[in-house]
């Protein structure tokens, strides 16, 4: 493919008419505020937040380290964001569940999506992706798995009764793959297409009204693609970002969060576009960081995610932008 076809491809896509262009500049967000929510394990991380029937869901992993450990799953609430308490736990013998995802099936359940991987000597040796289900938050199913060993599904998007993912495949220095799948159920996945660009790791997926799905992809890649979503077409964004996350506000801007690399790691709210994104706010945080959960609400940007920046110890924050 030329060089101009490909240009075209991506104009085409994001259906703008100066794509490569960063947003029109408008006011900087600000920190409303931000909280210590939970820290009641040596190590807490890698977070996810829902609004579910007028409350707050926060999900993450427990464990004594970043890695290496068996870690379990928490699930904590809140009716006002300010006042949490533990709703559930999940875990599995000999298996570290970690990077646990909230999503609302289409039947209405709970849907949590989790890696689950076997240490050896705490080191890794194998891992597949988990799925569980609960109608309150509080009780859920036995986690499944899904997949075949070594993938490692990041986060489902629910679109029109289907959800979408993508896995990543293979660690360390073996060829890191991304494979975009489909699925109805939560529990079997159609294989869709291989995402080719270069190693592939956590990926969030979202959707434009004009159907466009949008990904933005670890290590530094924003990526769109047109129904049937096997041809997709990528930016190197020029800089890397660790647990990435973005959703759509109401006036159709995209804002991404993540960790921001340099010389102190952060977690920093960005602005993004098909194919352009720039850091816009950073959040109190450094050290382990990163993985926020993201939730528009009252006119805020509602946003969880962990740190280590008070004392070394990892706890969960959330923190309230007005954008």
């Amino acid at each position: 493919m030329t060089r101009s076809r490909q240009l075209l491809l991506i104009m085409l896509a994001t259906a703008g008419t100066t794509p490569a262009a960063d947003p029109a500049p408008s006011p900087k967000p600000t920190l409303v505020s931000v909280t210590r929510i939970w820290d009641k394990a040596p190590h807490c991380a890698f977070t996810d937040l829902m609004r579910w029937e007028n409350r707050w869901l926060c999900c993450f992993r427990e464990a004594q380290g970043h890695g290496g450990d068996n870690g379990i799953v928490r699930v904590i609430s809140s009716t006002d964001g300010t006042a949490w308490k533990s709703l559930a736990t999940l875990k599995q013998p000999g298996i570290d569940l970690r990077d646990p995802k909230l999503s609302v099936h289409p039947d209405g359940r709970l849907m949590l999506l989790m890696g689950g991987i076997v240490n050896l000597k705490a080191k890794y040796h194998t891992r597949s992706p988990r799925v569980a289900f609960s109608h309150d938050g509080h009780t859920w199913s036995r986690p499944a798995t899904v997949l075949a060993e070594d993938h490692w599904l990041w986060r489902v998007t629910w679109h029109k009764g289907t959800g979408w993912t993508v896995s990543k495949l293979n660690e360390g220095r073996k060829p890191r793959r991304g494979f975009l799948y489909k699925t109805r159920d939560g529990l079997k996945y159609e294989y869709v297409t291989e995402m080719e660009t270069e190693g592939i790791s956590e990926t969030t997926l979202r959707f434009l009204p004009d159907e466009t799905m949008v990904a933005l992809i670890r290590p530094r890649w924003i990526g769109v693609s047109k129904p049937p979503y096997r041809e997709w077409t990528y930016t190197d964004i020029g800089q890397g970002i660790g647990g990435p996350n973005f959703i759509l506000a109401p006036d159709g801007k995209m804002w991404a969060a993540g960790r921001k690399y340099g010389k102190a790691a952060k977690t920093s709210l960005a602005t993004m576009t098909g194919t352009s994104f720039r850091h816009v706010l950073e959040l109190p945080s450094g050290g382990d960081t990163s993985y926020p959960g993201m939730v528009i609400h009252n006119g805020l940007l509602w946003m969880s995610y962990y740190s280590s920046h008070e004392g070394g110890k990892t706890s969960i924050f959330l923190a309230k932008i007005k954008l």
